[in-house]
């Protein structure tokens, strides 16, 4: 039965990782604008641990002064019983004193290497930024070439399309323009024709006289 199951998780799993790449042939920038998304979610996680770091760090710090200050108390007051010969109270200091500089040992421990997990956890944050920002400028610069790469396109097909079709479109154009002035012309021809043969007449029948 956990094998059919197996089966099953690793049949959807693949299902998922082939609709993403297709997703991402499809969109490459819109991928990228996503995986840039979860990697700032990323780094403003690790922005809060080491904010809740240095809050630690602060907290050992604040533990270890308070530890040791007691301990350098008890210590004084431990010389001072001995020296009274308060033997009860040399013991209950010296017990004490033994407490808390224990105390005051394991926090300064704490507080260090708190503080180098801090240094090691700010260089990686570090280097998280300026990965992010490579990644920011990178992206730019593929939409940049996706800008490009549709403006040619976009220009490729009009010059093919002026290439095809827009020059028979004109010749077509002037031809309807040719065919009405032929229209106009023949109608003004015939419009004066009369008017030419009268004209013709009238001055042939003068000639005609003059002779």
């Amino acid at each position: 039965m956990s094998n059919i199951f197996t089966r099953m998780k690793d049949s959807i799993s693949a299902d998922l990782h082939q609709m993403m790449d297709q997703k991402e042939q499809k969109n490459p920038i819109g991928a990228l604008n996503q995986y840039l998304r979860q990697s700032e979610q990323e780094t403003e996680k690790v922005r809060m641990l080491i904010d809740r770091q240095y809050k630690l760090k602060e907290e050992f710090t604040k533990e270890f002064h308070k530890a040791q200050d007691l301990a350098d108390k008890r210590l004084k007051q431990a010389s001072i019983a001995e020296k009274a010969g308060e033997q009860q109270m040399h013991e209950f200091a010296v017990k004490e004193h033994g407490e808390y500089q224990a105390r005051a040992d394991r926090m300064k421990t704490s507080r260090e290497e708190a503080i180098e997990q801090l240094e090691l956890l700010e260089q990686k944050y570090e280097e998280m930024k300026h990965k992010l920002k490579d990644m920011h400028l990178k992206r730019m610069e593929l939409m940049g070439r996706e800008n490009i790469a549709h403006a040619n396109y976009q220009m490729n097909k009009v010059v093919e399309d002026i290439s095809d079709k827009p020059f028979s479109k004109f010749a077509e154009m002037e031809r309807y323009i040719e065919g009405i002035e032929y229209k106009v012309n023949s109608a003004y021809y015939r419009s004066t024709f009369d008017q030419k043969i009268a004209q013709l007449e009238k001055e042939m029948q003068e000639k005609d006289k003059v002779n």
